[in-house]
């Protein structure tokens, strides 16, 4: 089996791998809504790769990090782990062209777009989310270019480039789910401070934070709710952690949008609630 071969098959495995990855994050299965921005720019990415005349692993990291900072200013608002997975798609992405465009080390090069590609995505991410004044976002952008042409250069290292990308391919999918494990108390956290303010149940904040009980319908009438239930939970603390460190006009635009998903949990779970009793959902009195 030749390498380019070798490479299309890891790259068609590792977007499903990563798809699975993202329901797993998200519960969203709009999985080319989210994704269709990425793999456009990473196309593009992967083409300006090809002939531009710097050290590849240079260009890999340096033209992924632009294509990552385009997907943030245009594509969906996410935190960092959905960033590493858009991020590592836009890098698969520019693996494409380049596993045709090169005579040699095809499966290196898709390697070092896989690992920049993370790298970046998640970078651009934090700092849209976790800086608000413009200025310093950029200088963390410049960073994250930094450390994208060092993960870039890491496939070089290896011994075997057929080994390095298997190992690359494997290995991102499985931090992305590490990842989701281990930020499960902080969503439960969230969610019980919504709990407090009356606007969920205390039975649900487990099953809507924990990743292996949310898969399920969490004691719920109706499995396709309860995952709604949970995307909004986790768009109300994604909105609670963006709203931190921002001017006070921004801070109030969010807070507006966060009463508005609040009410729309309180009604989903009062409809629930209602819907286990038994009886027709009352009317919501305004």
């Amino acid at each position: 089996m030749t390498d380019s071969l070798s490479g299309i098959l890891l790259l068609l495995g590792f977007v499903a791998v990563m798809a699975a990855g993202r329901f797993f994050k998200t519960l969203d299965g709009a999985f080319w809504r989210a994704a269709g921005t990425p793999f456009a720019a990473g196309l593009i990415a992967g083409v300006v790769i090809a002939y531009v005349p710097l050290p590849r692993f240079v260009a890999v990291g340096l033209t992924i990090t632009l294509a990552s900072l385009y997907v943030r200013l245009t594509g969906e608002e996410s935190e960092p782990t959905d960033g590493m997975i858009l991020g590592a798609i836009t890098g698969a992405a520019a693996a494409f062209p380049l596993v045709f465009l090169l005579d040699e080390e095809e499966l290196r090069a898709m390697a070092e777009c896989l690992l920049a590609g993370a790298v970046a995505g998640y970078g651009i991410t934090f700092a849209s989310l976790h800086v608000g004044e413009k200025l310093r976002q950029l200088m963390l952008d410049g960073v994250t270019a930094i450390l994208a042409v060092g993960a870039a250069y890491l496939p070089s290292l290896g011994r075997s480039d057929r080994v390095t990308a298997i190992a690359v391919a494997a290995a991102l999918p499985l931090i992305v789910v590490i990842t989701v494990l281990q930020q499960w108390p902080d969503m439960r956290a969230e969610l019980r401070h919504e709990a407090s303010l009356g606007f969920i149940d205390d039975a649900d904040v487990r099953p809507t934070a924990h990743p292996l009980l949310r898969l399920g319908r969490g004691g719920w009438a109706d499995p396709g709710a309860h995952r709604e239930f949970v995307r909004l939970a986790n768009k109300i603390a994604l909105r609670k952690r963006k709203q931190r460190n921002r001017p006070d006009e921004t801070a109030r635009l969010y807070q507006l949008e966060i009463i508005k998903l609040r009410m729309q949990l309180q009604e989903m779970s009062r409809i629930n609630r209602d819907t286990r009793r038994g009886g027709a959902p009352e009317a919501h009195q305004v």
